[in-house]
């Protein structure tokens, strides 16, 4: 059982947990999504069936990776600020929630592109107007909102981190830090803006990082 003295090192191993089905299943998605036109990318994942499922696969595994890592943080954190920690339990299962319908959107993606390829791959048909709807209304918006959730939770609760002590501050501010560039630039996506990879990538050093502190030292009980 899951006790609150072995939770950190559980929450340690579910922060890793996370970073490699997030990785994971992105890669395999993406390469099975392939680019191009919604055509193209209908044709390419008809070939791709297998793989498709399979980074899927990998995306529901980290939408519950995640719920579960939300459960551990308020576990971990509920005696520095309950309310604080129930508002970011809530905005890190919608996160969880979210990841789940891109995945839904992605996985309806299958039989439609197996549709098309079987009509012979059209060229104007409603293959192609259900397809955007799925991949940019569906599976990438998912992605987006998902990540606002991740970004908006995660300031509370590496500023809550920040003020237990639990982990060395300068950890807690770069988490801080990092999550509050991403929330930033997800709300510059949201007003049709293009935002670089780079604003999010110095979420996943974060993660490694705590991921692996609290997993091989637990936190600092003699401060919090």
């Amino acid at each position: 059982m899951i006790s609150e003295k072995n939770a950190p090192r559980f929450l340690g191993a579910a922060f890793l947990l996370v970073i490699v089905t997030s990785l994971l299943g992105g890669l395999i998605t993406n390469s099975a999504i392939g680019t191009g036109s919604i055509a193209d990318i209908l044709a390419h994942i008809a070939k791709n069936l297998s793989r498709m499922k399979a980074g899927i696969l990998f995306d529901m595994l980290n939408s519950l990776g995640v719920i579960i890592l939300a459960a551990l943080l308020y576990t971990v954190l509920k005696k520095q600020n309950k309310i604080v920690a129930l508002i970011a339990l809530g905005w890190w299962l919608g996160e969880g929630i979210f990841y789940a319908i891109s995945g839904l959107g992605a996985f309806a993606l299958i039989p439609l592109s197996r549709s098309f390829i079987q009509a012979g791959a059209p060229a104007h048909s409603f293959h192609q107007a259900l397809g955007e709807f799925l991949y940019y209304g569906i599976y990438k918006q998912g992605i987006t909102i998902h990540m606002f959730f991740y970004c908006f939770g995660g300031i509370l609760w590496y500023g809550m981190f920040y003020r237990s002590r639990y982990i060395p501050r300068v950890i807690s501010l770069f988490g801080v830090l990092a999550a509050s560039v991403g929330a930033i630039g997800i709300m510059a996506e949201f007003f049709g803006y293009a935002v670089p990879m780079a604003v999010y990538i110095p979420l996943l050093p974060f993660e490694l990082i705590v991921g692996f502190w609290l997993l091989l030292k637990g936190i600092n009980e003699r401060i919090g």
